[in-house]
């Protein structure tokens, strides 16, 4: 793992590591903070990502049981 100061320093080498298909962890203040990556390999991470996601509507038809029981509360009398 680099810290941001050594990837900053040495960009040309967390990119060519990168692009030799070894992704780059960089750290911030001692904590991991991003990952550098080789564009190709990104791409087909979210091409697979894609691939996988499902809409709204079938995550919907997917819920367990039958839908639940509305409230059947009355609106309260207000004068003004």
């Amino acid at each position: 793992m680099w810290t941001l100061q050594d990837a900053k320093n040495r960009f040309s080498a967390v990119v060519e590591a990168a692009l030799s298909g070894r992704p780059q962890e960089v750290s911030r203040r001692g904590r991991p903070a991003v990952v550098v990556l080789a564009a190709e390999e990104y791409q087909r991470l979210v091409q697979g990502a894609a691939e996988r996601r499902e809409s709204f509507a079938e995550h919907l038809l997917r819920f367990p049981g039958e839908a639940p029981d509305r409230l059947q509360a009355r609106p309260r009398d207000v004068t003004f």
